[in-house]
């Protein structure tokens, strides 16, 4: 496995060994004692998968304390555009955002800590995605970031996406009352 790092040191790629052959590849998606050696100390509570048709929209979601979650995230099928906000109010990266692009020929996974909002866009059909979470999901905990907002201005790639009733209406950053120290 090798660190492939970002323009926010927190957020990382992870460019796990393809092991392939005339009968397709292995990989190995998560080993705690590469991970540690890496400097990604953690542990897994919750597995989730979606599937999405091409030019789904999900995010920017997070979860606040005390159920923040740090992230591991993949494509299995498919591809989309990762994206990761910094909402940690005394980061220096505070409201910047890095975009990876997660698909299965590069089978990627990107590494995203807690204080993080995250969101992806898929870029074709038939899209299956996995996360690793560090936390058990609560409702009264999550919390989400308009998609468009101008104050962040993610660069997307598209301008009309499909989204959920819950993503078109979220709040803008500067609306968002409790976000990470």
């Amino acid at each position: 496995m090798e660190l492939i790092p970002t323009s926010i040191p927190d957020v990382v790629i992870i460019n796990p060994d393809v092991f392939r052959d005339e009968r397709g590849y292995f990989l190995e998606s998560f080993n705690i004692e590469k991970f540690r050696s890496m400097g990604i100390e953690t542990r897994f509570l919750q597995d989730n998968e979606s599937l999405s048709q091409k030019g789904v929209l999900r995010g920017l979601h997070f979860q606040r304390e005390p159920w923040a979650q740090g992230k591991l995230v993949r494509v299995i099928q498919g591809a989309v555009l990762d994206i990761a906000v910094d909402i940690r109010r005394s980061s220096a990266t505070f409201g910047k955002w890095v975009s990876i692009p997660l698909n299965s020929e590069n089978k990627w996974f990107c590494w995203i800590p807690a204080g993080f909002a995250h969101g992806f866009v898929t870029l074709e059909d038939n899209t299956l995605f996995s996360y690793k979470c560090t936390n058990l999901y609560n409702k009264a905990s999550e919390g989400s970031i308009r998609w468009n907002d101008p104050q962040i201005n993610v660069e997307w790639g598209i301008t009309d996406p499909s989204l959920s009733g819950k993503d078109s209406i979220a709040p803008l950053l500067s609306e968002v009352e409790v976000l990470f120290p």
